[in-house]
């Protein structure tokens, strides 16, 4: 069992160190709780559950005042193309059928920068702003999605996204080039790595303990800080405003410290309802966990009964039956209705809490030494030591604890809560909040760039198998996912991750239909393959490159004709998906082009008899393993070593 989690004591000596403008930017405010304030909502039971009225407002607004242009432009891009279309998908789309438009949401997979980069060159796909999309009838999607959900590296890319105010991809990656440096969107500086930002040694020590320096103030005003404290404030320097290559090293400046998630709420596009929603996603870590729902293999580290974690602008919580309650993201920190924190939403450590996989190097003493982590939880464990604190997740006050909560959820009797990466249970796509029903989404489209093979960074649906076993196995009542393969093996010889595939497409369903585009093998036009690689820094012609061989990816479709390089139907072949579930409320057949289409492109429920390779999409992965015997030596080490 991991070791319980205290608050930082407040009888451990006070380092005397000079306060940057970073550090009390970064440290949380506790004051007074306005009138009438409530810590936690609870979300329902699972035919009963509820949005918050924040979501709720938002989704309102933007069905009322974006949504019907952002398809009708989606629409138009496609028309030009001169698509055959059936008159139902320009009757959908164009609002001429009884307001029947789509509900449409994006997942955005984990997998690093891999997944950053790969997630956005298909945003890029779908972008109305971008000309070769809305050239090739796929601009627009992006528009007109209600929900945009990232996870791990895609939490990279989401959060950034967001509170950059949702620029163009080319924007995004590099910059704006802002005539204010120091508070302006400086892009992802992927060519500068994180934690080792130079080639020398001692000044990638310094830079730690700078980091350390930013997040002392936290510690000192009584909170507990771990290892995902540090990832913020790097992470502030990559995915939040205020940093170029230029100030880089400027340690006078915020870089990010101050930036909340709750705040998104007041960027323009947020605003005026004009991006996705967003949700960043990771899982509970608990020592109360039901170990038995772990899945096989020795990969995994979390149970897949243990709830998943969702931190949207206005919340963080579950809609799992496991914890079904929610807490103010303005008041992250906050344990009662009297005195409430704010402050503590930092996006880097939001962001940090989502692909925090750290826990992987604790398996035992010698693999946590040779590791990259040691350095930093070794100088962060000595500047700011701690008692019983997990170092290696990110860690907050638990706002669920307390009688009410117990017989709901696992942690209701503990002081703090742990989150590890979105992807430790399995599920490294971001599915989960895209299938709570009061969001009633018809169409996911799931982009998937975890890791499914052993050597190399390709996918193949091991985490869409995860969410069909934790969803039929766990919270049949609660979630509805369509019918996938059992095993990867299935994926990959039906070549089900190296086109798109489309899993639902019997309208008896009340599942959404999933459109899955994976990184499942380089392109077929010849190009050297660029996206099954973990860069852990690359130049700007090197992002460039990979986000252009994405778009490639992404456009391809599934020809009929196997030496074709692209399916010339496949823009409206994505339509008739992105439309099906609008379609089958209105009682019309498919038809014309959407026919063949979703015959093609639907995954028939054929089973070849293959003997599987993995388990879940587990153990084809080249991640270490855990199982009983990794959390026997997590919990030996966490008394041991003090480190976890």
């Amino acid at each position: 069992m991991l070791a319980t989690l205290l608050a930082a004591s407040t009888s451990l000596p006070l380092l005397a160190a000079a306060q940057s403008a970073a550090n009390l930017a970064y440290t949380p405010v506790t004051g007074a709780c306005p009138a009438g304030f409530t810590l936690v909502r609870q979300a329902g039971t699972p035919g009963n559950q509820t949005l918050s009225p924040d979501e709720a407002a938002y989704i309102s607004g933007r069905k009322s005042n974006v949504l019907p242009n952002a398809w009708k432009t989606y629409l138009a891009n496609l028309q030009a193309t001169n698509a055959t279309l059936p008159a139902y998908v320009s009757s959908i789309l164009g609002g001429e059928s009884n307001g029947e438009y789509p509900n449409f949401g994006i997942a955005c997979s984990g997998g690093g920068w891999r997944a950053t980069m790969f997630g956005a060159g298909v945003l890029n796909f779908l972008d109305a702003r971008n000309t070769s999309a809305a050239t090739l009838g796929t601009g627009g999607l992006l528009q007109a999605a209600q929900y945009l959900s990232g996870l791990s590296g895609g939490a990279n890319l989401v959060g950034s996204l967001a509170q950059a105010d949702f620029p163009p991809i080319e924007i995004l990656a590099f910059g704006d080039n802002s005539a204010d440096p120091t508070n302006a969107w400086g892009g992802w500086l992927a060519q500068i790595n994180q934690q080792d930002p130079y080639t020398n040694a001692t000044m990638n020590d310094e830079y730690i303990q700078e980091l350390i320096e930013e997040i002392s103030g936290k510690y000192h005003a009584g909170f507990a800080v771990s290892y995902n404290d540090v990832t913020s404030r790097d992470n502030g320097r990559h995915f939040v405003n205020g940093t170029t290559a230029d100030n880089f090293a400027d340690n006078t400046l915020l870089h990010g410290a101050g930036y909340l998630w709750s705040a998104v709420a007041n960027v323009s596009t947020f605003a005026s309802y004009s991006q996705p929603f967003p949700i960043l996603v990771a899982t509970l870590l608990s020592p109360n966990g039901n170990m038995s729902t772990l899945i096989p293999g020795g990969t995994f580290i979390v149970p897949q009964s243990n709830p998943i974690m969702e931190m949207n602008v206005y919340e963080m919580g579950s809609y799992d039956p496991t914890l079904a309650a929610f807490a103010p993201m303005k008041y992250l920190g906050t344990t009662n209705e009297s005195v409430c924190v704010t402050n503590y939403d930092q996006i880097g450590t939001v962001v940090g809490a989502s692909g925090d996989w750290n826990t992987i190097y604790n398996t035992s003493e010698s693999t946590l030494v040779n590791s990259y982590v040691y350095p930093v939880v070794t100088a962060l464990n000595a500047t700011l030591p701690q008692t019983n604190i997990v170092l290696d997740s990110a860690v907050f006050a638990n706002p669920f604890n307390g009688a009410a909560m117990k017989g709901q959820f696992i942690d209701a009797e503990e002081s703090i809560i742990m989150m590890s990466d979105g992807a430790s249970d399995g599920e490294a796509v971001p599915l989960q909040p895209l299938l709570v029903k009061a969001r009633g989404l018809d169409t996911i489209l799931a982009v998937d760039s975890n890791q499914d093979y052993a050597t190399e960074y390709w996918s193949a649906g091991g985490s869409l198998i995860n969410v069909q076993n934790r969803i039929s196995t766990l919270f049949p009542t609660a979630y509805s996912f369509p019918p996938v393969p059992t095993n990867t093996s299935e994926f990959i010889a039906q070549n089900l991750s190296t086109r798109p595939s489309f899993f639902g497409c019997d309208s008896s369903t009340e599942a959404p239909l999933v459109i899955y585009l994976a990184n499942g093998g380089p392109p077929r036009n010849g190009q050297t393959p660029l996206t099954n690689q973990q860069p852990g820094n690359v130049s700007l012609a090197e992002t460039q490159a990979i986000l252009d061989q994405v778009y490639d990816i992404a456009a391809q479709g599934y020809p009929t004709d196997a030496t074709a390089l692209t399916d010339p139907e496949w823009p409206a072949c994505l339509a008739c998906a992105v439309v099906d579930r609008a379609r089958n409320r209105t009682g019309t057949e498919r038809s014309g082009v959407c026919a063949t289409c979703m015959t093609r492109y639907c995954w028939d429920g054929s089973t070849l008899g293959l003997e599987a390779t993995t388990t879940g999409g587990a153990s084809a992965l080249s991640r270490s393993g855990w199982g009983a015997a990794g959390l026997a030596a997590v919990s030996l080490f966490a008394v041991v070593g003090g480190y976890l």
